[in-house]
C-alpha cells in the first residue's frame, strides 16, 4: 500500500516532488528491494494507461534500487523485471523516448550480473528474418558499452542474424538505430581484443568478425550513405571510423579509394562535422597503421577538404564545434606522418593568398605540424620560414595574431636560428609596437570579436617575453639584435616588452660569464651607439607610466647596460638607477610629481656627465641628442625633456665652439607654433646659460638682428614664408628665452647684462614694427613677457635702478602681475616666481597715471599679503640677498600707501587702509605684526600731518581704531609695543583735532602716554601690565561715550589675539574699561549683547569666546537682569555663541542658582504643547510645541554644561531630574512651530551642535543635568545603552526610561528617595504619557536591590498595585513589570509577597480591556521570571490554570506571544522538578509535539524559546537517554541539524515510551493544518520518524489508513517542501505495511 501510495504521488507537478517520491521508492527499495521493484512492476502493469513520462519516472526509480542493489536481486525477481523492462521497452512503436531508454536502461542495470538472462530475453525479440524494436537494439549496444566482456561473445551470433537485417530496414530512424549498433559493437570488439589478458575468452580474434563487419559496412557504405536523411548519414559515418580497424586489410585497402571520397563528401553535407573528422581520422589511422599504397592517390582530394574544414568560420566556441577541429588538425597530424613532403607542397602555397581565412587556416595547421610533427618537419624549416615572408605582410589583426603564434611555436622548436628567423623577430616587435587605442579591433564580419587579452599587441608581447626567458635556445638569437628596436621612434610602443626582455637576457648573460653581457656595438652596424642609447632610455623615462611602465623598464635596461655605456659608469648607476626606481616605486602615476621626477632624471644626468668627466663623450652626446629632437616632434612632453637634456650636456661641454653651433642650429630648427616646444627650448638656453652665459645671449642677438622680426621678402630669409601669426610666436619663444637666460644664470653675471642686452632686446621683440605699424601681439606674447619680467625682477631686485623702467601697459602688466602673485601661496618666500612678480609689481604700482579705485584695492591687497607674510633670510654665498629684497619691497609698499592715503584724507579713507593692516596687526607672527604697526605708525602720523579740518566733524571710528592698536602695547616686541602707543597718541590727538583743536594743541592727558613708554621696554609682566592699565584709564577719560561701546566690542575680538600678552591686556583694558565707564552702561546692556552676539558671529577665534564670556558675566554681576532678560530674547536655534555666553552665566554659585530656578519657573509656566489640526479635513491633530518652555529648556541645557554650575546644581537636582524627565515624556512626538523649522532645514547662521526638535532638547538637558550633579556614571551608562536614543523616540521612549531608572539605581541610589517623592506625585498627572513615564522609572527601580537599602520596596509595591487599574493599558502592562522586577532586585521579599505578586499576574492573563494582548504577554513574562523564587504551595494553586491558560498562545500568530508563553511553559516545567504531578504531567506530554515542531518556527526567538522549553521539560520525562539528546543538540548557539535531531528523538521516544505513539501522531495530524509552511512541513517528517523507530507490535496504536490519507492530502499541499516531506513519510510507513 506504501508502496503504491507513493506511486500514484509520482504525477505531482513539481519536479522536486517528484524527485523525493522517486527518493521514497528509492528508500523503500533500500529496506526491501524485491518487494519494492515487484510493487513497481505490479503498479505498472494495474495502470495501464498512465502517462509516459510517469512510467519513466518509475522505471528510473526501479534503475537506481537495481544499481545499488544488483547483488542481492534474486533470478526470480530478475526474470520479472526483465520481461517487464522488454515488455515496456517494446510496448509502443515510437522511437526514442525516455520511456523506452528508462525500460532499456532497467534492462541494462539487470545485464551487469544477469546478462544471459538478458541476452536470452533480448535475443527472443531478435529474431532472424524478423525487424526487431529499435530499443532492441539501443539495448544491445548499451549492453556492450557497460558490459563488454559479457557481450562480445554474443557478437558473431548478433551480427549473423543482424547483417539480413539490414537490408529489410527500409525506415531511417531505424537504420540509425542499426548503425549505432554496429559503432558500439566495434568499440567493444576493439576494447575487448585490446585486453586479451583480462577477458573471459583470450582466443577472441580479430578475423572472428572480419566478415560480418565487412558485410554491414557494404551496406551502411554503398546504400545507407547515400541517404538523404541526416542524421542517418551521421550514423553510418561514425560507425565506419570504428568498423574499419575491423575489416580485412586487403579489404580495407580496396575500399579506400571509394571510401575516403565518400567520408570527404559529407563535409558538404553537414554543418555539424565532428562525428565526419572523428571517423575520418580513424579510417586514415587505420590506413596508415596497415601500410596503405593507395593513400598518396586520395591525398589530393583529402588536404582540400580538411583545409577547407579549418578554413571554414567558426560561428561558436561550443565544445563539438572545437572538437571537430581537434579531430580535422589530428588527421593532418596522421597525415604529416606518413606524407611530410606531399603535404607541406600543399600547404605552404596557399600562405600566398589574400584571403584571410584561408591564411588563417593555413597558419594554423602549420603551428599545429609544427608541435606535432616536430620530427617530420626538422629537415623542412628552410622552407617553412620562406614561405611565412608574406603573411608578414598581411595587416588582418586574425592573421597576425596567428603568425605570432607560428613564430611561438618556431621559437621553441628551431626555426629562429636559420636564416631568416630574423625577420620573424622584428614582425613580433612591430606588433608589440601597435599602438594600444586601436586594440580590441571592431567586430569582423563574421561577428569575432577580439577581446583585449587576445589582441595582437597583448599575444605578441606574452610571446615576446616567454621567448625570452623560457626558450634557452634564443639567447643568442634575441642578444643583442633586440637592440636595434630601442631607438626608432615608430617601435615606442615595444619598448616596455624590449627592455624587459633585453634585462633578462643581460642578467642571463651576466650569469654566464664576465664579458658574455657586454654589448659590441662596433662588431654590429646596425646596432645604435651607446649615445643613442642613453638618450632614449632617458626620454623615455621622463613620463616613466606610459606604455605599461616603460620608465622603469628603461632605467633597468640602463643598469645592466651601464658597462657597456662607459666603463666609468658601472660603480654610479649601480647605485644612482636603484634609487630613481625607488622613488617610481614609492608613487602611483597620480601622486608622482613631473617636474620632481624630471628634475632627478637631470641631476642624474649632469651627475653621469661629471663621473664621465670627457669633452669628447659629452660633446658626442650632445649631438647625438640635438639629432633625435625631430623624431619626439608627435610626442612635445618628451621633445621638451629632451631638450633639458641637451641644456644640460651642452653646459657641461667644455668647447664654446660646439656651443655656439649647437645653440645656432636650435634656433633655426625649433618648431615655434608648438607652445610646449617654447618652454623646452627656454629651458635649453637657461640650462645652457648656468656655464656659458656671453654665447648664450650672442646667439640670441645675433638671431634677433637677422631678418627674422623684420619679415624680409628677401630670398634669402629663411622665414620668408612664415606669416605674422608665426612671427609672434617666435618673439614669444625669445622673450621667454631671455627670462629663463635671466633667471637661471649667476646674478653677478646677469646683473651686468640686464640692462644694455636683455631688456632691450625683449622689449624689441614686444614693440617689433614692420612696414609702419606695431603688430597685436596674442595673449601668449603678453603672458611670455609676465613670465620673462618676473624672472628678470628676480635678478635685479636689489638694483637702484629698477625702479626707473617705464611701462606703457602699466595697468594691463599690474593686473597680469597681481594675477600671478595671487596664484602663489602667500605665507613664505619659497619659489622665484613670487620674488620678481613683487618686485615688478613694486615698481609698477609707483607710476603714472594713478590706478582705479578697484585696482588700487586690489594691489593694496595682494601686496600686503605677498611683503608682510615673507620671513626675511640671510644673505646667500652667491651674493644674491634675500633680505634686499625685503626691505625694497616694504619701502616701495610703503610710499605706495602714503601716496593712495593722501588722495583720500578723511577718516574714512584712513579706517580702509586700517581695515587692509587689521589681519597684518593681529597676525601670529612677530615681524609681520612690526610690519603692520610700522606701516600703520606712519600712515598715521602721514594723516595727522595732512590734516586739515575746516569744521567740526565727529571721527567716528575712533573707538574701532584705539580697540585695534592698543591691546599691541603687551606685544611680544618691545618696539611693536612702542609703535602701538604711538598709534593710540597719534588717535588722540586726531581726535581732538576734529573736536576743533589746533595742530600745536598740546593735551595733558594724551602726553602721558610717551611718558608710558618707557614702562613698555620691561619684559616684567607686573610692570606691563601695569602700564596697560595706565594706557586704558587714559583711554577712558578721553574716549567719547558714543565709542565706548565699538571700542568695549573691538576690545573682546581682541581678546583671540594668538598672543597671550595681547589678550591679556585686552583684559586688563576690558576691566579698566568696565570698572571706569561700567556704571554707565545700564541702558546699554541690550544693545552691548546683541552687538556682542553679532560680532562673536562675525568672528573666528578660539580664545576671544572666553574673554566675551567673562565680560558678560561682568555685566550680569551688575546688571544680572537685564543681562538675562536680553539672552532670553535670542532667537531659536541658540548659534554656539549665544550658548557659550548662557554659560558664562553659571560662573559664581549664587548667579547660577537665580537663573535655574528663573528657567525651571519659565518652562514650568505655560502647556508643553497645543494640538494643531493639519488642513485637510479628517486628518488628526498633531502636537506643535510652545515657544517659551521650548526656549527655557534650551537655556537650561546650556546653563547645565557650564562646569562652574555644579554647586547650585546640587541644590536643585531632584526638582530638575524629575522637570526634565517630565519634560522629556511630553514632548515625544512633538513638532517644532513651523518658523523654527523652517529655520532649521535652512541651516541659516552657525549650524546648531543639537537639535532643535522639542524632545531632543530636553533629552540633552537631561543628559547635562546627569553630568553636571555627579551622576556621570549614569550618563555613561545611558551613552552606552543607547538610552539617550530611545529617549527620543515614541517607539523606544518607555525603555529609554527604564535604562534611566536602571543606571539610577546602579550608580545614584542616595539620590533616589527624593527623586522617588517627586515622582510618586506626578502618578495623576493629566498627560497619559507622563504617567506612563513615572510608572516606567518606578517600575524599573524595582529590578534592583537599592530600593530595600532604602526602604523604599513597601511603598513603591503599593503605588504600583494602586495604579493596576489605570485606564492606560500601557500603564497596567508597566505596573505588572514592576511587580515582576522584584524577583530582580528583591527575589528574597518574593515569597513574603508571593500571593500578592501571582494574583496580579493571574489578572493581567485575564485582562479583559486589552485588546491586542499587551497585558497578558506582560504577565507571562513577569511570571517567568517570578517561578522560581514564589512558594512552592503559592505556585501549586495557580500552576494548572497557568498552563491551561497559556497553551493556546502556543500556536498564536503573533510572534512574541508564541515565544512568551513557550518559555513560560519551560519555567513551570523547571518549578515542577522532582515534584511533577500527573495532571501536570499530561500537559507536559501534551506540549512535546508543538514545542518539537515549533523548533522550525521561521522566527528565531520562538525556535530558541522551544530549545529551552525542552530542555525543562525533559527532566520530567525522567529518561537519561533523550536528555542526553536533549543536551547535545539544543545547546543555545550551536547550529540545529532538525532531520538529525528529530531522527534521534523520535528513537528514544520509542523506546521509552512506545505507549505514547497514537497520541504524538495524531497531534502530529493536527499541525498538518498548520499555517506556517515550515511547521506544516515538519509534522510529517516527525510522523515518519516516530514510525521508523516504533516496533511493530505498536501498529495498532496508528491509524494507518487515516494517516496515510492525511499524508495523501499533504502530497496535495501547495508548498512543494510539505509534498517533498510528505512523500518521504509514506516510505518510511513501509515498516507498518
Amino acid at each position: 500500500e506504501l508502496s503504491f501510495t507513493l506511486l500514484d504521488a509520482i504525477t505531482d507537478k513539481e519536479p522536486v516532488v517528484q524527485e523525493q517520491v522517486c527518493s521514497a521508492l528509492r528508500f523503500l527499495g533500500e529496506a526491501r528491494p524485491r518487494e519494492t521493484l515487484r510493487a513497481c512492476d505490479a503498479y505498472l502493469r494495474q495502470h495501464d494507461k498512465l502517462a509516459q513520462p510517469y512510467r519513466a519516472l518509475i522505471l528510473r526509480a526501479m534503475e537506481m534500487v537495481l544499481s545499488s542493489h544488483i547483488h542481492q536481486l534474486d533470478k526470480d525477481t530478475a526474470s520479472i523485471l526483465i520481461l517487464l523492462a522488454s515488455s515496456e521497452m517494446t510496448r509502443t512503436k515510437g522511437l526514442d523516448c525516455d520511456w523506452q531508454r528508462a525500460a532499456s536502461s532497467v534492462l541494462v542495470a539487470v545485464g551487469k550480473r544477469f546478462i544471459n538472462q538478458v541476452m536470452e530475453e533480448v535475443l527472443s525479440r531478435f529474431q532472424p528474418g524478423v525487424l526487431p524494436h529499435c530499443s532492441v537494439l539501443q539495448t544491445l549496444a548499451s549492453l556492450s558499452v557497460s558490459n563488454a566482456f559479457g557481450m562480445v561473445p554474443f557478437l558473431p551470433s548478433i551480427l549473423s542474424t543482424m547483417l539480413p537485417m539490414l537490408g529489410m530496414a527500409k525506415q531511417d530512424a531505424l537504420r540509425v538505430v542499426f548503425c549505432c549498433a554496429l559503432q558500439h559493437f566495434s568499440e567493444s570488439t576493439l576494447e575487448y581484443l585490446a585486453n586479451l589478458d583480462q577477458a573471459p575468452d583470450p582466443t577472441v580474434r580479430r578475423d572472428a568478425f572480419a566478415a560480418d563487419i565487412f558485410s554491414a559496412y557494404d551496406i551502411l557504405f554503398h546504400h545507407w550513405l547515400q541517404s538523404r536523411d541526416a542524421k542517418l548519414r551521421l550514423a553510418v559515418v561514425a560507425a565506419l571510423g570504428p568498423m574499419s580497424h575491423l575489416l580485412p586489410s586487403e579489404k580495407l585497402e580496396e575500399q579506400l579509394p571509394r571510401l575516403l571520397p565518400g567520408v570527404l563528401s559529407l563535409y558538404k553535407k553537414h554543418a555539424e562535422t565532428f562525428h565526419v573528422s572523428k571517423s575520418l581520422g580513424q579510417i586514415l589511422e587505420a590506413a596508415v597503421s596497415v601500410g596503405s599504397r593507395t593513400l598518396e592517390a586520395q591525398l589530393d582530394a583529402l588536404l582540400a577538404t580538411l583545409h577547407t574544414q579549418i578554413c571554414v568560420p567558426v560561428e561558436s566556441s561550443s565544445p563539438l564545434v572545437m572538437s571537430s577541429q581537434k579531430e580535422v588538425l589530428r588527421c593532418f597530424t596522421v597525415l604529416a606522418c606518413c606524407l611530410p613532403d606531399r603535404l607541406l607542397a600543399f600547404l605552404l602555397p596557399r600562405l600566398d593568398t589574400s584571403s584571410e581565412r584561408l591564411r588563417v587556416g593555413t597558419l594554423q595547421i602549420l603551428r599545429h605540424l609544427i608541435n606535432s610533427a616536430a620530427a617530420q618537419m626538422e629537415v623542412k624549416k628552410p622552407f617553412i620560414l620562406s614561405a611565412m615572408r608574406l603573411p608578414l605582410l598581411d595587416t588582418n589583426n586574425k592573421v597576425k595574431r596567428a603568425v605570432v603564434q607560428v613564430i611561438s611555436a618556431m621559437a621553441h622548436h628551431g626555426y629562429l636560428e636559420q636564416p631568416g628567423g630574423e625577420v620573424m623577430i622584428e614582425y613580433i616587435v612591430q606588433q608589440c609596437a601597435l599602438p594600444p587605442e586601436q586594440e580590441p579591433e571592431k567586430p569582423g564580419p563574421d561577428g569575432e570579436d577580439l577581446a583585449a587579452a587576445d589582441s595582437v599587441r597583448a599575444v605578441s608581447v606574452r610571446t615576446l617575453y616567454l621567448v625570452s626567458t623560457t626558450v634557452d635556445r634564443m639567447s643568442d638569437v634575441l642578444w643583442p639584435y633586440l637592440m636595434e628596436f630601442l631607438v626608432p621612434a615608430h617601435f615606442t610602443e615595444a619598448l616596455t616588452p624590449l627592455c624587459r626582455s633585453l634585462v633578462h637576457l643581460a642578467l642571463k648573460r651576466q650569469e654566464a660569464g664576465a664579458d658574455a653581457f657586454l654589448v659590441p656595438f662596433e662588431a654590429h652596424a646596425n646596432l645604435p651607439s651607446p649615445y643613442a642609447v642613453t638618450t632614449r632610455l632617458l626620454v623615455v623615462s621622463s613620463h616613466p607610466y606610459l606604455g605599461d611602465g616603460r620608465g622603469a623598464a628603461s632605467l633597468r635596461l640602463l643598469r645592466v647596460m651601464r658597462h657597456s655605456i662607459h666603463p666609468l659608469l658601472a660603480q654610479p648607476w649601480e647605485t644612482a638607477v636603484p634609487l630613481l626606481l625607488e622613488h617610481l616605486e614609492a608613487h602611483t602615476e597620480e601622486t608622482l610629481s613631473l617636474q620632481e621626477w624630471e628634475e632627478k632624471l637631470l641631476a642624474f644626468l649632469r651627475d653621469t656627465l661629471a663621473v664621465v668627466s670627457d669633452d669628447t663623450w659629452t660633446c658626442q652626446l650632445s649631438l647625438e641628442m640635438r639629432k633625435r629632437l625631430p623624431s619626439y616632434n608627435r610626442v612635445p612632453q618628451e621633445k621638451n625633456f629632451l631638450y633639458k637634456c641637451l641644456g644640460t650636456a651642452l653646459a657641461a661641454a667644455a668647447s664654446r665652439e660646439v656651443v655656439r653651433k649647437s645653440l645656432q642650429e636650435l634656433l633655426g630648427a625649433a618648431s615655434y607654433q608648438q607652445q610646449a616646444e617654447h618652454e623646452g627650448l627656454a629651458c635649453c638656453f637657461g640650462i645652457c646659460a648656468t656655464a656659458h652665459l656671453e654665447d648664450t645671449l650672442t646667439q640670441l642677438e645675433d638671431f634677433i638682428r637677422s631678418d627674422v622680426l623684420r619679415k624680409s621678402s628677401g630670398i634669402f630669409s629663411i622665414f620668408k614664408d612664415r606669416g605674422e601669426q608665426e612671427l609672434e610666436k617666435v618673439k614669444s619663444a625669445l622673450i621667454l628665452c631671455y627670462g629663463h637666460v635671466a633667471a637661471r644664470a649667476p646674478h653677478e653675471l646677469v646683473l651686468a647684462k640686464v640692462e644694455s642686452e636683455v631688456l632691450r632686446n625683449m622689449f624689441q621683440c614686444f614693440s617689433t614694427k614692420h612696414r609702419g605699424r606695431v603688430f597685436l601681439q596674442d595673449p601668449a606674447l603678453k603672458l611670455c613677457l609676465v613670465q620673462s619680467l618676473c624672472m628678470v625682477s628676480q635678478a635685479i631686485c636689489s638694483s637702484a635702478q629698477a625702479s626707473s623702467f617705464y611701462f606703457s601697459r602699466k595697468a594691463e602688466l599690474v593686473a597680469q602681475m597681481m594675477e600671478f602673485i595671487r596664484a602663489e601661496p602667500l605665507d613664505s618666500l619659497k619659489t622665484p616666481l613670487r620674488k620678481k612678480a613683487m618686485l615688478a609689481c613694486t615698481h609698477l604700482v609707483s607710476l603714472e597715471p594713478a590706478l582705479e579705485e578697484q585696482a588700487r584695492a586690489d594691489v593694496i591687497r595682494g601686496c600686503l599679503y605677498s611683503v608682510l607674510a615673507l620671513v626675511p633670510e640671510p644673505d646667500r654665498e652667491d651674493g644674491g640677498s634675500q633680505e634686499s629684497l625685503y626691505q625694497d619691497t616694504v619701502r616701495a609698499l610703503e610710499d605706495l600707501l602714503a601716496g593712495l592715503l593722501q588722495r583720500n584724507m578723511t577718516p574714512q579713507g584712513l579706517q580702509i587702509m586700517v581695515e587692509h593692516l587689521s589681519p597684518w596687526i593681529k597676525s601670529p607672527k612677530g615681524h609681520e605684526r612690526a610690519r603692520a604697526l610700522g606701516l600703520s605708525t606712519r600712515l598715521l602720523r602721514h594723516f595727522r600731518q595732512h590734516l586739515h579740518v575746516s569744521a567740526l566733524v565727529p571721527f567716528h571710528n575712533l573707538g574701532l581704531l584705539v580697540g585695534l592698536f592698543s591691546p599691541r602695547c603687551a606685544d611680544l616686541c618691545p618696539a611693536t609695543r612702542q609703535q602701538a602707543v604711538d598709534c593710540v597718541y597719534t588717535l588722540l590727538y586726531l581726535q581732538l583735532g576734529h573736536e576743533g583743536f589746533s595742530r600745536d594743541y598740546r593735551d595733558n592727558v594724551a602726553e602721558q602716554l610717551l611718558g608710558l613708554k618707557d614702562g613698555l621696554v620691561h619684559p616684567d609682566p607686573a610692570t606691563l601690565f601695569h602700564t596697560c592699565h595706565s594706557v586704558a584709564q587714559i583711554i577712558a577719560k578721553r574716549l567719547p561715550p558714543d565709542q565706548l561701546i565699538s571700542l568695549l566690542l573691538t576690545m573682546f575680538e581682541g581678546l583671540g589675539d594668538p598672543d597671550k600678552n595681547c589678550s591679556r591686556a585686552a583684559t586688563v583694558m576690558i576691566n579698566c574699561l568696565l570698572k571706569e565707564r561700567g556704571p554707565a552702561l545700564l541702558e546699554k546692556v541690550p544693545e552691548i549683547v546683541s552687538v556682542l552676539r553679532s560680532k562673536l558671529q562675525e568672528t573666528q577665534g578660539e580664545h576671544i569666546l572666553p574673554a566675551a564670556q567673562h565680560g558678560l558675566y561682568l555685566l550680569a554681576s551688575q546688571h544680572c537682569a537685564a543681562v538675562v532678560s536680553s539672552l532670553l530674547g535670542s532667537p531659536l536655534p541658540f548659534d554656539s555663541h549665544t550658548c557659550a555666553l548662557w554659560r558664562a552665566l553659571a560662573v559664581q554659585p549664587s548667579l547660577t542658582t537665580q537663573v535655574l530656578e528663573l528657567l525651571l519657573e519659565k518652562m514650568s509656566r505655560d502647556v508643553p504643547f497645543k494640538e494643531s489640526r493639519a488642513f485637510l479635513l479628517g486628518s488628526s491633530p498633531h502636537r506643535v510645541a510652545t515657544l517659551l518652555p521650548l526656549v527655557a529648556t534650551c537655556a537650561l541645557y546650556e546653563v547645565l554644561s557650564a562646569p562652574a554650575s555644579g554647586t547650585a546644581v546640587l541644590e536643585l537636582y531632584p526638582q530638575l531630574l524629575v522637570a526634565l524627565l517630565l519634560r522629556v515624556s511630553c514632548t515625544v512626538g512633538v513638532q517644532l512651530p513651523r518658523n523654527l523649522q523652517v529655520k532649521e532645514r535652512r541651516g541659516t547662521g552657525t549650524a546648531p551642535a543639537r537639535s532643535l526638535e522639542p524632545c531632543s532638547s530636553a533629552v540633552d538637558a537631561l543628559q547635562a543635568l546627569l553630568l553636571r550633579g555627579g551622576s556621570q556614571d549614569v550618563a555613561q551608562c545611558m551613552q552606552l545603552e543607547g538610552g539617550w536614543e530611545l529617549l527620543r523616540t515614541s517607539a523606544g521612549h518607555e525603555e529609554g526610561v527604564t535604562r534611566l531608572a536602571s543606571a539610577m539605581a546602579r550608580c545614584a541610589g542616595p539620590r533616589l528617595p527624593l527623586v522617588v517623592k517627586a515622582l510618586v506625585c506626578t502618578q495623576n498627572s493629566p498627560y497619559e504619557m507622563q504617567r506612563v513615564t513615572s510608572t516606567a522609572f518606578l517600575a524599573e527601580l524595582l529590578s534592583s536591590n537599592v530600593v530595600n537599602d532604602l526602604m523604599l520596596l513597601e511603598s513603591l509595591l503599593d503605588n504600583l498595585a494602586a495604579r493596576q487599574k489605570d485606564s492606560s493599558t500601557s500603564v497596567r502592562r508597566l505596573v505588572l513589570r514592576g511587580l515582576a522586577n522584584v524577583a530582580s532586585g528583591s527575589p528574597d521579599k518574593v515569597r513574603a509577597h508571593g500571593p500578592q505578586l501571582l494574583t496580579a499576574m493571574i489578572s493581567g492573563l485575564d485582562d479583559r480591556d486589552d485588546p491586542h494582548g499587551l497585558v497578558a504577554l506582560e504577565a507571562m513574562v513577569g511570571l517567568a521570571r517570578l517561578l522560581d523564587l514564589v512558594a512552592p504551595w503559592d505556585l501549586r494553586l495557580v500552576l494548572l490554570h497557568t498552563v491551561i491558560r497559556i497553551r493556546p498562545f502556543f500556536d498564536s500568530e503573533k510572534v512574541e506571544f508564541r515565544e512568551a508563553s513557550i518559555r513560560l511553559f519551560g519555567h513551570l516545567n523547571k518549578a515542577c522538578h522532582g515534584d511533577c504531578e500527573e495532571v501536570f504531567l499530561e500537559q507536559v506530554v501534551g506540549g512535546l509535539v508543538p514545542l518539537l515542531l515549533h523548533l522550525q518556527d521561521p522566527q528565531a526567538p520562538v525556535a530558541s524559546a522551544c530549545r529551552f522549553a525542552l530542555c525543562m521539560c525533559v527532566p520530567n520525562l525522567e529518561c537519561e537517554e533523550l536528555a542526553a539528546t536533549f543536551h547535545k543538540h539544543l545547546q543555545e548557539g550551536r547550529s540545529l541539524h532538525f532531520g538529525e535531531f528529530l531522527n534521534s528523538t523520535c528513537k528514544h521516544l520509542m523506546h521509552h515510551f512506545p505507549d505514547l505513539l497514537g497520541r504524538l501522531v495524531s497531534t502530529n495530524l493536527f499541525y498538518f493544518k498548520s499555517t506556517l509552511e515550515e511547521v506544516r512541513a515538519a509534522a510529517p517528517m516527525f510522523t515518519g520518524f516516530l514510525v521508523l523507530h516504533a516496533e511493530p507490535e505498536q501498529k495498532p496504536q496508528v491509524d494507518l489508513e487515516q494517516l496515510i490519507a492525511a499524508l495523501q492530502l499533504l502530497l496535495r499541499d501547495p508548498a512543494p517542501g510539505v509534498r517533498e516531506k510528505s512523500a518521504e513519510t509514506l516510505g518510511r510507513l513501509v515498516k507498518f505495511a
